[in-house]
């Protein structure tokens, strides 16, 4: 049965080759301390050790696998849902009586935006009281707490725009429910009067990094519906892992268990959310960087169609937003996907529509590639899919995916390619001067992907696009579940801070499910679904689960989002991090 929707771009359905399983454990070598320094050094200037580097992650595999002639190059996953006449200028609503909000008494109870518009609304709390709560905790300037998850804090610019935002609510003229809502962007994202730094500490006298003079698109429109862009948020540098580890600028903490790396790139906005501090963030994912800290961090995190939200230089890459609670994910992603006239890709995209409260229900799984997750993991998806099936009267179907080693091999490598250009476009000769030892390693191996294997790797994927499509005809609706990580968390290692390291093992195996979105340019959903007792620090380590949907299907994401969120408060019982920080009561003790 073929979907209803119209697309452009659709891949054909064509159920890809029943390929062998395979375990194989990576052999890539774990740097750290002065060994890295080592390597960093002599990869950059001898490049048969990058290219000795490049062969042993096996990024060459690919070019080798027979059958790959057979597919088209598909180098730009664009999938583009198209508008029916009769809905061609539909938008969701974002009201706030939309979004109710939670039970007082709920268990692990997070603010919301509907909290904070409530609360200004009745005159208990103003928009400046909270920036002036926010900005000592989170201010570079002042050494707050919470410092470590911020890149930038730009005071006058925060004031001004609370004073606005106080004043329309003093007149009885909010904007809309996120009137006056506190957020962090990521610092790879521009935002006007803030340096996009991504993650890097570059010389105060570097051209490159200046302040932008305008905001992207979807920030800008959560700008225009009121909310306050508190600070630009901390990265990984290059966003070229999925730790959070940063030795030049300072990692941000994970305040469920700081013993514990956030997850990355967005791990500044993992760090924040995880305190309390914000209720939404704005992220970037061009290979798990919101839905990683999303899962390590306890948060809701959306990696949208490819150029959904806006359009970037990248096959991979998408904007879109991370929040405490499934109602601000789906607030964040409405507002951020308004179109933009000035777009023609992203302007061209159907608006979102939810499901149909009667439309079938369904859930994919892969056993073989769910079985590899840890057994808390494992442990804590099983019970939740028991909950959808039993409950929510979703059907369980077994799937296929071919190609998971090769397939996330062919991602990475095209990750890091891509990464690489951007980091010469940017900065030309000084690239490699300018960032950390391990960048260094993985930057000069990238350099020796060929134009040969890029080709292989377009045909992997639409190996990979063709196969979903198969799927998605096959199974209407359907939603492919796993982990989002294959493990509850990232131990973090004594001595790490000084010189970063590199461990290619575990990343690949912390993104052996988050990739294939990426690759495929299809939408994803990061929920928290449990928790694990930590093998060391004070703690609990939140659990993430995740739903891959067809091209398009971001509502239905939501949808499934806040149904787990129903489960985790309901059945599981939500938990705060130990150094949850109240910002609403900080507020009012100093209003």
């Amino acid at each position: 049965m073929a979907t209803s929707r119209r697309f452009t771009g659709y891949p054909r359905a064509r159920e890809g080759p029943q390929t062998a399983s395979t375990k194989d454990e990576e052999s890539n070598p774990v740097l750290r301390g002065w060994p890295l320094v080592l390597a960093s050094n002599l990869v950059t200037r001898l490049p048969f050790l990058a290219k000795s580097v490049w062969t042993n992650a096996h990024f060459g595999e690919i070019k080798d696998i027979p059958g790959l002639e057979q597919y088209d190059y598909h180098f730009n996953p664009i999938v583009t849902p198209l508008a029916a006449d009769n809905n061609a200028t539909a938008t969701q609503d974002i009201a706030s009586e939309n979004f109710p909000r939670q039970p007082a008494d709920l268990t692990g109870r997070l603010y919301s935006a509907t909290d904070y518009h409530e609360l200004y609304k009745s005159g208990k709390l103003t928009p400046i009281d909270v920036v002036k709560a926010l900005i000592p905790l989170i201010s570079r300037d002042e050494s707050g707490k919470y410092v470590s998850a911020w890149s930038e804090t730009r005071v006058e610019a925060v004031l001004a725009a609370a004073e606005a935002s106080t004043e329309r609510y003093s007149q009885g003229k909010p904007l809309g429910v996120l009137d006056g809502v506190p957020f962090g962007v990521k610092e790879d994202t521009p935002v006007e009067g803030y340096t996009c730094f991504y993650g890097q500490r570059p010389d105060p006298s570097d051209p490159a990094f200046v302040p932008s003079t305008k905001t992207v698109w979807p920030v800008a429109q959560m700008q225009a519906a009121g909310a306050i862009v508190v600070g630009t948020l901390a990265m990984h540098e290059l966003g070229s892992d999925v730790t959070g580890c940063n030795p030049r600028r300072g990692s941000p903490k994970n305040w469920y268990n700081t013993s514990y790396y956030t997850g990355g790139s967005s791990s500044g906005a993992g760090s924040a959310l995880s305190a309390g501090l914000i209720p939404i963030a704005i992220g970037t994912d061009a290979g798990g960087s919101i839905r990683v800290p999303s899962s390590f961090c306890g948060a809701f995190g959306l990696k949208p169609t490819l150029h959904r939200t806006h359009t970037m230089k990248s096959s991979i890459c998408v904007t879109g937003p991370l929040a405490a609670t499934a109602a601000d994910l789906t607030i964040a992603y409405r507002v951020m996907t308004a179109p933009n006239p000035d777009d023609p890709v992203q302007s061209s995209f159907a608006p979102s529509i939810p499901p149909s409260p009667t439309a079938k229900k369904t859930i994919g799984i892969c056993q073989e590639w769910v079985a590899r997750a840890s057994p808390e993991v494992r442990e804590a998806m099983t019970k939740a899919v028991a909950y959808f099936k039993d409950k929510l009267d979703y059907e369980v179907v077994d799937i296929q995916i071919p190609y998971l080693r090769m397939g996330q091999l062919a991602h990475s490598a095209w990750a890091l390619s891509e990464g690489l250009d951007h980091l010469r476009s940017r900065l030309k000769d000084r690239a490699f001067s300018t960032v950390n030892h391990t960048n260094r390693v993985l930057l000069s191996a990238a350099g020796h992907t060929g134009a040969g294997d890029m080709i292989k790797y377009a045909q992997m994927r639409a190996v990979l696009m063709e196969h979903l499509a198969f799927l998605f005809q096959k199974y209407p609706g359907l939603l492919i579940v796993t982990p989002t990580v294959p493990e509850a968390g990232w131990e973090i290692h004594p001595g790490d801070e000084a010189y970063g390291f590199s461990d290619g093992n575990k990343t690949i195996r912390m993104m052996m499910y988050i990739w294939l979105a990426n690759s495929t340019g299809c939408p994803a959903v990061s929920a928290p679904v449990g928790y694990a007792e930590p093998k060391q620090g004070v703690g609990k380590l939140p659990i993430g689960l995740m739903a891959m949907g067809e091209w398009g299907a971001e509502e239905q994401l939501l949808s499934w989002a806040a149904e787990v969120e129903t489960y985790l408060n309901d059945t599981v019982g939500r938990e705060r991090s130990k150094d949850w920080a109240d910002v609403v009561q900080l507020a009012a003790e100093s209003a």
